[in-house]
């Protein structure tokens, strides 16, 4: 099966190869000779015969720092029409113009496999579809309210005050027990933000690690633990953290077994769950998960090329069907 693969994401000129997820994604697409095209989202154009288009490169990939891309001329393409598979995997902050996008996107689901599924990570920000595993998470509070903050922390003590939209660990802030800075901190959140913001008990456990668990196609396909940096609490491999080999407690394969049929049904094919000390669930991660390169170096396996096996089955199924 050769496949046209667009792959929607960020500059590839601005990418880390070491160890980006979605090149590693245009590699193994690559290996299997499928074809595949790169273009930003802002070049995403519904045109006024209701076909979505883009102007996207052709591109070839290879792992060689400072030489590891080539783009053709760029070319007017029907996304419906003329490619097979989108690859959803531009950066977050989920935003009204990410939104948009899935909307957009959705349009040619009945002729494209886009992944993951549009509608459903429009419907599933890594901090809200959380909320529908609470009995695995720590408590959590989703407010724009400091006095509500400010209650909640008499009972747990110390938090962690987090933007219901960030990624990569960006702008989580640890507040102690005393609550120094919470009002002006909540003051920046409320002006920076428009949203509501997410607050949990600081979890100790975190200089232990911060677990990334790769599932595909609602199975496990592998972890890495994530240590913070000397002077971090935060784990996040993008703001310092170390990763090192680790295997799944009882109480993450009960979050995975839980959760895996209906990440299948949804159609997230790709997706990455964070877990703290080996019990408590924090994160679903569905916009443009990360960490499958780790998880291989350190396991030998090859993630990507399971990612492929499960777009190739759900093309495979659809053309049948």
């Amino acid at each position: 099966m050769t496949l046209r693969v667009a792959v929607q994401m960020d500059p590839i000129e601005t990418i880390n190869i070491t160890g980006d997820s979605s090149f590693a994604l245009m590699l193994a697409a690559q290996a299997r000779g499928h074809r595949v095209w790169h273009y930003d989202v802002n070049a995403l154009t519904l045109d006024a015969d209701d076909r979505l288009t883009a102007v996207c490169h052709p591109v070839t990939v290879q792992r060689v720092a400072g030489d590891y891309f080539a783009k053709g001329d760029p070319v007017r393409l029907d996304l419906g029409r003329d490619i097979d598979v989108v690859l959803m995997r531009q950066d977050p902050p989920f935003h009204m113009g990410y939104i948009t996008a899935t909307h957009l996107l959705e349009r040619i689901e009945h002729e494209t496999l886009v992944v993951n599924n549009p509608r459903s990570v429009r419907n599933a920000p890594e901090k809200v579809m959380v909320l529908d595993y609470r009995r695995f998470m720590p408590p959590t509070l989703v407010t724009r309210s400091v006095d509500e903050v400010k209650a909640f922390q008499a009972q747990h003590g110390a938090v962690v005050v987090k933007p219901i939209h960030g990624n990569g660990g960006k702008a989580i802030f640890r507040v102690p027990a005393e609550g120094d800075n919470l009002s002006a901190l909540f003051e920046v959140f409320n002006q920076t933000w428009p949203e509501p913001h997410m607050v949990q008990p600081f979890l100790p456990e975190v200089a232990k690690g911060d677990k990334r668990i790769v599932l595909i196609d609602g199975e496990v396909a592998g972890a890495i633990n994530r240590k913070p940096g000397e002077g971090e609490f935060r784990s996040n491999l993008a703001v310092g953290g170390s990763a090192e080999a680790t295997e799944l407690t009882p109480r993450e394969q009960e979050i995975c077994a839980a959760m895996g049929p209906e990440l299948k049904r949804l159609g997230l094919i790709f997706v990455g769950i964070d877990v703290i000390g080996g019990e408590w669930l924090t994160e679903i991660n569905v916009t443009s998960p990360t960490g499958i390169v780790a998880i291989d170096r350190f396991n030998g396996t090859d993630t990507p090329g399971k990612i492929w096996d499960a777009i190739e089955a759900r093309i495979a199924a659809r053309t049948v069907s």
